[in-house]
């Protein structure tokens, strides 16, 4: 192979302590070198390998007219005019500024011409005798069009960096179709930070991704990203997000927040069949686990025992329900107390009950001098219901006429004691223990004071209707988990305001699941629900200075607000956005018409055979892949078994756990939902460091 003068390395010889060849080049021998930290083979070496891969590798085509810098035109060789290549990630060599070059890119369409019979009398012979010999399928040609998503030049040390596609090759030059080789020697000084999330659409060969912290260093964005998942029901958005999950918590710098208001991702974790006792028993015998396998029987389609997996990474993590977590402003229990029957049941309905909420609220501080902790003791209750039948300064707060009035102390005094037992264990006390200290339960606070520290975890909050009314929590609906959706929401953007003035970064992403009920474009008439939206459109403005990101999971694209979708850096589109206005919103996001009918081609995949043969793609934008920089979608079909996941990103091999997080008392979920709460080992936060 010829080499530039500008690819070539000085040979050196073996020597048994590394040369410093430049301010960031080390030689450790002839094959390898140490380039910004990383070993890896010489500039001179992966320029012959790769050229050696190309050239054992059959071409499908080589690049026609007209051809661009934005589209190359391919024209496929008879061999490959059989092969599926749609999807296929190419790759063909070319010069630019006298140095070699390589660009990579997904063939998007396949065109079949033949002039002849575009002819209107070979047209009429094709008609009567369907085959023209010597022309049907003879004179047959098989055009392609190939988007280049990145294109690789070699610096001055003979490494791969990125470059753009600044002129176009001849035509004639050979197109050939990647592998795992191709990809690896390209990317190899990046392996370690590589994740695969699956596979290039339509082929085997994976698709090298990453996920780089929100923080600085090697493995660090230096800033947020705003990322969306976006789907029909069954599209496989929630197992790829999950998949992202696991990619982000290999680093211990980085915290994960999900707000999981239909449980979907709680209801994993908790049905982890896992005991930590196992991973001690493998770790002492200085094991690794088999094909992600400690039992025998690990996965169910895919079940990814996101547990397992988190141990394994020494990632803290906490899964929490309403009952774990102490609520700790006023304003929210007035909000719970107006959205509960407690008034209704007292004849208060209407706007009154929110009058009312603020007006208990207000005498309980500032008349009685009670805590939120006090709510939950009878005599608070007995001195509500006291209160409520002052005449001269609490009715009036409530009723400006008479009449009202009236009525509210008529069924007060006709409350019995079995009355007032009643409305207090089945209203107020479910309500009032919520703001309680008890066993196994956090503050709002102390919980988010979690992200300040420099281990951060993975904590997922289960709002779910459903955790909710199996703790007996009647009272629950969409806005009281709003109210407590805004709390969290507000605390998280309190905390990274808080850090940016530090010159500290929150390096937090924060997962929205069924993002369209919280983030939609239209208004909320309901006040409550409103506030959150108003304070996601914010948030995705403002966060990305602090560190922190957001993610939003929804089956509707046209439902999301639009300011979040212009913020949103990395996107993935699943199945079901192919048609009204989710394909009219797809159309303003993707502007290739080209990958807009790849797209389109996907299948559905509840038509599948059986598991093994589901195939759950997506179309991908933004950073999210070192062979996309130029910002060209990319698309991929995602794992569909959760091991073949784990063993390609080496999830669950020889990894060494943190002894606090194998010793510590992990209880088991009984079935018991008021116990439901992982602990983990807690960052100790100073009081006085943030106040949020």
């Amino acid at each position: 192979m010829t080499m530039t003068d500008s690819t070539k390395i000085e040979d050196e010889k073996p020597s048994k302590d590394p040369v410093k060849k430049s301010n960031d080049v080390f030689q450790l021998d002839d094959n390898k070198i140490e380039y910004e930290g990383i070993e890896s083979s010489t500039g001179r070496d992966l320029n012959t390998k790769l050229s050696e891969l190309l050239d054992i590798t059959d071409p499908i085509g080589t690049i026609g007219s007209p051809s661009s810098t934005n589209e190359i035109s391919i024209n496929i060789l008879h061999n490959a005019v059989a092969k599926k290549l749609v999807g296929e990630l190419g790759v063909f060599k070319y010069y630019q500024d006298f140095k070699t070059h390589y660009s990579l890119g997904q063939i998007t369409e396949i065109e079949l011409k033949n002039f002849l019979l575009e002819d209107p009398t070979i047209k009429s012979v094709a008609r009567q005798k369907g085959l023209v010999n010597t022309i049907s399928g003879i004179q047959d040609t098989h055009v392609g069009k190939m988007i280049c998503s990145a294109i690789f030049g070699t610096n001055e040390h003979g490494f791969f960096e990125p470059s753009f596609l600044g002129t176009v090759p001849p035509t004639g030059t050979y197109l050939y179709v990647t592998n795992d080789q191709i990809l690896n020697t390209i990317l190899e000084r990046q392996q370690r930070m590589l994740f695969y999330l699956g596979n290039v659409y339509g082929s085997k060969t994976k698709l090298p991704m990453w996920f780089k912290h929100f923080g600085n260093g090697v493995d660090g964005a230096g800033e947020a990203y705003h990322l969306g998942i976006f789907g029909s029901t069954g599209s496989g958005k929630s197992t790829l997000a999950k998949m992202i999950l696991m990619a982000y918590s290999k680093y211990s710098q980085m915290g994960l927040f999900v707000i999981d208001p239909v449980g979907e991702f709680s209801k994993n974790i908790k049905s982890s069949a896992f005991r930590s006792d196992k991973i001690t028993n493998v770790i002492g015998n200085n094991n690794s686990f088999e094909d992600g396998n400690l039992d025998g029987k690990f996965f169910n389609g895919f079940d990814l025992d996101i547990r397992k997996i988190l141990y394994n990474l020494g990632k803290e993590f906490t899964v929490i329900n309403v009952r774990n977590l102490i609520l700790d402003r006023w304003d929210l229990f007035e909000e719970i107390l107006s959205e509960s029957y407690f008034f209704p049941r007292l004849s208060i309905k209407g706007e009154k009950k929110k009058e009312a909420a603020t007006v208990i609220a207000n005498y309980l501080q500032n008349k009685l001098r009670k805590n939120l902790t006090d709510l939950s003791l009878r005599e608070t209750f007995d001195n509500v219901i006291d209160g409520l039948k002052d005449k001269d300064n609490i009715q009036p707060l409530i009723y400006a006429t008479p009449e009202p009035r009236s009525r509210l102390n008529g069924i007060l005094e006709q409350l019995s004691d079995t009355d007032r037992d009643l409305i207090f264990n089945r209203v107020w006390k479910p309500i009032s223990e919520l703001f309680q200290e008890r066993p196994n339960a956090t503050t709002v606070k102390s919980l988010l004071k979690r992200f300040a520290g420099e281990i951060k975890p993975l904590i997922i909050i289960d709002l779910s209707l459903q955790t909710a009314h199996s703790m007996k929590l009647d009272y629950w609906n969409e806005t009281i988990q709003a109210l407590i959706i805004k709390r969290l929401l507000q605390g998280l953007v309190e905390m990274g305001e808080n850090a940016w003035q530090k010159d500290r970064s929150l390096n937090t992403l924060v997962v929205l699941d069924e993002a369209h009920r919280f983030a939609r474009r239209e208004r909320y008439e309901n006040s409550d629900l409103e506030n959150v939206r108003f304070t996601l459109l914010d948030s995705v403005k403002t966060t990305r200075k602090y560190g922190l990101g957001w993610m939003f999971l929804s089956t509707s694209l046209s439902s999301i607000h639009k300011d979040i979708l212009q913020q949103l850096r990395i996107v993935f589109f699943g199945f079901g956005l192919s048609l009204g206005n989710d394909l009219i919103t797809l159309r303003e996001l993707i502007s290739d018409n080209n990958a807009l009918k790849l797209y389109q081609s996907f299948t559905d995949p509840a038509n599948s055979f059986d598991n093994q043969s589901k195939k759950f793609s997506f179309m991908s934008k933004g950073p999210v892949s070192p062979i996309s920089f130029s910002g060209t979608p990319l698309f991929l079909n995602v794992f569909n078994s959760a091991d073949t996941f784990i063993l390609h990103n080496h999830l669950l091999e020889n990894r060494k756990l943190s002894k606090q997080l194998l010793t510590h008392n992990i209880p088991q979920d009984d079935g018991n939902n008021d116990k439901q709460l992982e602990y983990t080992k807690i960052s100790i936060i100073k009081e006085s460091e943030y106040d949020f």
